[in-house]
């Protein structure tokens, strides 16, 4: 049975989560970020190669302000708190999407996490932050002066990064919302009513397992 070894996931659901509850849409993010520690080990474990996760859109900036820079402080918090344990998990950080708009104590956090890690072999972590695909694109072919799709993909935010095997998406949403349109050409979904919040190891191995006992002929018979 085939293994998944680059995956990426939408973490979707929670404010919903955190509405349910009658608690600030904040609480959910913040159970979000504790998910996302969770799958992290979970991932790791389970061999993992790449693990790309959509932390923040370009779209996502029009949310209410105060919601927006409450994620960006937790985001600054948790990168300061989590790049430690996660060097020695030995996971590696990159992180993919625009500068722009984004604070340069954030930004510098983020490089610092980046240079920290960069030695870490077990995995990669792909944090999507300020990430839009169709920006990616653009970004890429302002840039481009030909030479076809190897030249184009060297353009990308992260041109090594493989193509992720398998995608997904919590909270039964059924759609890719502008996440690495270039990339994920022929991944296969998967799409989970779980709320984020609520993700766990049985959920990705779940996830997993149905990879598995796919068939991926990539356009072949």
């Amino acid at each position: 049975m085939q293994s998944a070894r680059y995956v990426a996931i939408i973490m979707d659901g929670n404010a919903r989560w955190a509405t349910q509850r009658g608690l600030p849409v904040l609480e959910g993010h913040r159970e979000g970020a504790q998910a996302l520690k969770r799958t992290v080990k979970d991932a790791v474990r389970n061999d993992i190669e790449e693990l790309t996760v959509f932390a923040f859109s370009t779209e996502n900036w029009a949310r209410p302000d105060d919601e927006v820079q409450g994620l960006m402080a937790m985001f600054a918090e948790l990168i300061r708190s989590e790049t430690p344990e996660l060097k020695e998990q030995g996971v590696r950080m990159c992180f993919i999407g625009r500068r722009e708009g984004i604070s340069e104590e954030l930004s510098r956090q983020m490089d610092w996490a980046a240079r920290e890690t960069a030695e870490q072999t077990r995995m990669t972590l792909y944090v999507a932050f300020n990430y839009g695909g169709r920006a990616e694109i653009l970004d890429a072919a302002a840039r481009y002066d030909g030479g076809g799709e190897n030249e184009f993909r060297k353009l990308l935010y992260a041109p090594e990064m493989n193509d992720p095997e398998l995608v997904i998406r919590t909270s039964g949403e059924i759609r890719l919302s502008n996440y690495l349109l270039w990339q994920t050409a022929y991944s296969e979904l998967h799409f989970t009513d779980v709320l984020w919040p609520d993700f766990g190891e049985a959920d990705l191995l779940n996830a997993l397992e149905l990879f598995g006992q796919r068939g991926r002929r990539f356009g072949a018979r």
